[in-house]
């Protein structure tokens, strides 16, 4: 589970190309393109799909969250080639792109369309159980953040249990982050203030 095989130059060739890919903050560039003005100065302030609902634009939101997704899929699927342990390295590279974007003086989002789209390129199927569990959780309490903290906790237990210890390594530490990210969050859920999904501000 933490042998490392993968060759110096070629991991930071993938963790470059993961970086540049993740850093890309679709959220702020299409709210922009939308005449909607900076997302960062509403809600939460971050460039995620569920601050961008805020606005009140669902199409733009769903966009923000498939673009999000995507290059977190594109540098895992691609780096894949070469092996799983560099679709490992951009993976991970791409989710720390979208957390800290160079571009940005690296506040970006929260990681988590980015955390679901690293899984579709690694093991597309268990997308199917952080859905369900996302799903399940949202239709019970609507709230997007409980949601995304419940799923990114099941997704490195399922990926052990399912004899996939690299990933789920990966995932690991992928979702300790996004709980760190979501701090803020959990505060507010623990406090009753939490906004609930479709409500703005």
């Amino acid at each position: 589970m933490f042998s490392w095989q993968l060759g110096l130059p070629s991991t930071l060739a993938c963790l470059v190309f993961g970086y540049l890919l993740g850093s890309i903050p679709f959220g702020l560039i299409l709210t922009r393109m939308a005449g909607l003005g900076d997302v960062r100065k509403i809600g939460s302030g971050n460039i995620g799909a569920t601050n961008v609902l805020r606005t009140g634009n669902r199409k733009l939101a769903a966009a923000t969250l498939l673009f999000d997704a995507l290059k977190g899929t594109a540098a895992a699927a691609i780096a894949s080639y070469w092996g799983v342990e560099a679709g490992i390295a951009a993976g991970f590279a791409a989710f720390l792109g979208h957390l800290f974007p160079i571009w940005l003086s690296f506040r970006g989002g929260k990681g988590v369309a980015t955390y679901i789209g690293v899984l579709l390129g690694l093991m597309p199927v268990m997308v199917l159980l952080f859905a369900a569990i996302w799903l399940a959780m949202a239709k019970i309490t609507r709230y997007s953040s409980l949601s995304a903290l419940v799923a990114t906790a099941a997704v490195p237990i399922a990926l052990y249990a399912a004899g996939n210890g690299k990933v789920a390594g990966l995932f690991a530490v992928m979702t300790a982050i996004a709980w760190i990210k979501h701090r803020a969050n959990i505060q507010r859920l623990l406090s009753g203030t939490e906004s609930r999904i479709g409500e703005k501000g």
